[in-house]
Parts: C-alpha cells; structure tokens; sequence
C-alpha cells in the first residue's frame, strides 16, 4: 500500500467509523476508512476487537433518555437507505418490548420510558397482567409490570451485516478502506499522519478515531478520555426448530425486574454462523472495569464470566419458564460509557477528532451517531436538538 493523502481519515471500521465514512463520502469528502477485519479465531487472536462480532442488537424508539431516543429515530428512519445503498439488508421488525414494575423505588425507568415514547411521539401499546400475559404468553412477568410494545420501527439489527452495508454504500461513494489496524496518529506539517501496522502512512487534514473501547489505546487520542470500559458477559440459549417455530413471532425484551440489580435484554431467535438458532440475554450485574488494552484484549478471548453468565441465565429461565433448549453458552463483549451518558463526538485538536463511547446504546442508532461525527470533522456543530455536551 502506497502512501495516500485524503481530506478526513476515519479510524475504526465498526458501526460508528463505517457510519461515519459513509456521510463524508456521500458529503463529497475524500475520505479514508482504516480498520481490520474480524479475527477469525477470537479466542486465540492478539489484536484490537470490536463489539460488533455479533447477530444481533435490538432497536426500538423507546428511550428513558431524550438525545438517544433521537439518534434512534434518525438513525431508523435511515435504515432503508443504508440497506439499499449497501446491498445488505440488516433489519428484522421483530417488534420491542420494554418492561418494568409500576409500583417501589424501581418504577421510575419504565415510568420514564412511557413518558418519553409519549412525549416523542413513538407509537406503542401498554399491555399489564392478564392483557399481556395474552399477548406474550412466552412471557411469565411477575404481577405490578407494565410492558411497552413497539410493533413497529422496532426489533433488531445485525450489527455485522450493518456495518457491511455501510462500508459499501461508503465505497460506492468514493471512500477508500484500509484493511489494517491503526498503531500510532501523529501531526505535522498542517495534518495528521495515521501510521499503520503493515507499514502504510496516511495523511488527512482531520482524523476521526471511532475504535470503541480501543479508542482508548495509546497513540491514537492525543488526550486521555474519561470513558469507562465495562466486562460484559453473554448466555446463548440454544433452541431446536420446534422451539423456533413456537417463539417466531417473540420481539426483542428490555427488562428492569423488580429486586435485581441487572438490566437485561433478550433478542428473540437469531441463526447464527454456526448454523444454530440461539436466544441471547446480556446484562451483568456488577460493572467489571477493564483498564487497559491488554484487558480488554484478554476479556474478548475469555469467552465471558461464568458467574455473570449463570445469573442473567437464571432471569431468563425465570422469564420463560416454558423455555426448551439444548444448551447454554457465554461469550465475552465490552461496553464504553461517558460520564454524561453522550457519546463523545469532539474535536481534541485541529486535525483530531473522538467519535466514541457508545454507553451500551449505540448500536441500533450508530448511524446517527456517524453522521455527527461526519458533521463535527467537517466544521459543523452538533445541532441544536440535542442536549449536554459531547465532550468532557
């Protein structure tokens, strides 16, 4: 690979990065998109990872939180743009549920959640008790929830297939992409130069480092970000085709359950590369810090804690007592949060901009969190709609 010059390089092929790459490309900005391929032994590879390795990742409206509950309609309304443009469809309208207890000190959240979704428009049905155990007979909710359904605009995404349809629809409108992994960015003579492992230097007059976690890793962000990098840990409940054919029409589950400190969500039945059909429930009780790149590293190859993994499988057994599976596994993956609960989208110099911290929400909306991205690297201003900052 030869030496190239762009006008913004965006660092991290994830569902930020590829997002991004694609609004400056469609922006007519000579653009560059620098990150590697997903490993193909993650149990055995040493480098950098990305959350994204994975079949699903819900999407709904519903949000407790103004600002995310945009990014998710803008981003929405986008995905049939994006999957034509990328010749890769990504989106199943499986529909979400957002479930909560009406009654003690926890009803806040879904309290919350049904006046925002009221507040903003988005269309769903209230369902409690009997209502919603006919709805949702899957379902075994304990008595004083009330459930949120989101029939429409909801359900979830392949995150890999989305960042694929990204980085097409980015190339088909002049993006270039790297495959290799950023090792140091540095700055000098009016621009950046991103040094590559396999020995390439490119050089742009704005950078934008959109690595996840590994935003964090040394070299890349002049300047420390305050972001927070938590362990989480993943059950894969795998089903048989009679217990698929019975759950076909399950939607995705976001759950506060009264008396537990976890904060799970379940996708319904998702194919996997394997050719295995699996229900996944993540949510960890107990914020695990990983510090550094060797830990998050290290974690991504663990394949998860076993003790987290057989707490959210006790909820999810709870929840579907009815359930029939062949056999339970954990996985690993990592969520970065702000202290504001904003992504970070900033510039920290003149030709350095952070795209990161997707606070366990970014996923069904990194399309919009992209395209800010896009707008900030260009010499725009977040707008107005949104609230707080977006930099420490």
């Amino acid at each position: 690979m030869t030496d190239q010059s762009y006008d913004v390089i965006v660092v991290g092929a994830g569902l930020m990065g590829s997002a991004a790459a694609r609004h400056l490309a469609e922006m007519g900005v000579k653009t560059a998109l620098v990150g590697p391929d997903e490993p193909v032994e993650k149990a055995t590879h040493t480098g950098v990872f990305a959350s994204h390795y994975d079949q699903a990742r819900i999407t709904r409206k519903i949000d407790t939180r103004k600002n995310w509950a945009r990014f998710a309609q803008e981003a929405i309304a986008r995905y049939p743009e994006i999957a034509a443009k990328g010749a890769q469809p990504f989106y199943t309208p499986a529909g979400a549920l957002v479930a909560g207890t009406e009654v003690g000190a926890e009803r806040d959240y879904i309290l919350n959640a049904q006046r925002h979704a009221q507040a903003n428009g988005v269309a769903h049905t209230p369902l409690r008790g009997a209502e919603l155990a006919a709805r949702f007979p899957a379902f075994a909710f304990p008595e004083g929830i009330l459930a949120l359904h989101e029939e429409t605009d909801a359900g979830w995404i392949n995150p890999r297939l989305h960042v694929k349809a990204e980085i097409t629809a980015a190339t088909k409108a002049g993006a270039v992409l790297h495959r290799d992994t950023v090792v140091r960015i540095s700055e000098g003579g009016g621009a950046a130069q991103v040094h590559c492992a396999g020995g390439a230097v490119l050089t742009a007059a704005k950078v934008i480092v959109a690595c996840g976690a590994f935003s964090k890793a040394e070299g890349l962000l002049p300047d420390p970000i305050p972001m927070r990098v938590y362990a989480r840990t993943i059950a894969f409940f795998e089903l048989d085709e009679g217990e698929v054919t019975r759950l076909s029409g399950m939607p995705s589950v976001i759950y506060v359950p009264p008396g537990r400190s976890e904060d799970p969500y379940i996708l319904p039945p998702v194919l996997y590369p394997d050719g295995k059909t699996y229900i996944k429930i993540g949510g960890d009780a107990v914020d695990t810090e990983l510090h550094s790149v060797d830990d998050m590293i290290a974690w991504f190859r663990s394949g998860g804690d076993p003790v987290a993994g057989a707490a959210i499988s006790e909820i999810l057994i709870g929840l579907m007592p009815g359930l029939k599976y062949r056999s339970i596994h954990f996985d690993s993956c990592a969520t970065s949060f702000s202290p504001n609960g904003n992504p970070f989208v900033y510039p920290q110099t003149d030709h350095i901009i952070a795209l990161t911290a997707g606070n366990g929400a970014a996923a069904k909306c990194a399309d919009e969190i992209g395209r800010l991205g896009a707008i900030v690297a260009t010499g725009g201003a977040i707008p107005d709609y949104y609230d707080g900052a977006f930099a420490p």
